[in-house]
């Protein structure tokens, strides 16, 4: 009885191994995302925790990189309900495109979050609503 449930137990287990061998020979290239992964925005919230302009001239951030923060501080409830696509989920207290405008966030020196606000930023003038932004979100950045 004990080779049968070593056998079944190996039979269950082995195609995840092949599995996990295939996959750990990959180099990947980007993180992995996850389809429709955009969080929704939250009710009422506002940019109060996206770096000022003092916070980012005391980090000595490009002004090109302000106009973009000030892009974000425009629209956080659209921000607020897109993924970033850079690997930001893996820094502690993501949420959103939004929050890697925050002190802890990531977008002062990432192109990609910036990148993400300026297409976001774009549309959301044209008048575009948040699930059109997010198809050209995906569509650039998937």
């Amino acid at each position: 009885m004990t080779d049968l449930y070593t056998r079944r137990r190996f039979l269950s287990v082995a195609p995840l191994a092949v599995l996990g061998t295939a996959l750990g020979s990959r180099k990947l290239s980007a993180p992995i995302v996850w389809l429709d992964a955009h969080p929704e925005p939250r009710p009422g919230i506002t940019a109060d925790l996206v770096l000022t302009r003092a916070q980012l001239e005391a980090r000595g951030v490009d002004e090109s990189v302000h106009e973009i923060y000030q892009m974000v501080r425009e629209m956080p409830e659209i921000a607020d309900g897109i993924d970033c696509y850079c690997g930001c989920a893996l820094r502690p207290g993501y949420r959103s495109l939004l929050t890697c405008y925050y002190a802890e966030g990531m977008a002062s020196g990432c192109p990609i979050c910036q990148g993400e606000a300026q297409l976001a930023y774009r549309r959301w003038k044209d008048g575009q609503d948040l699930a059109r932004i997010r198809r050209a979100i995906d569509a650039r950045y998937a």
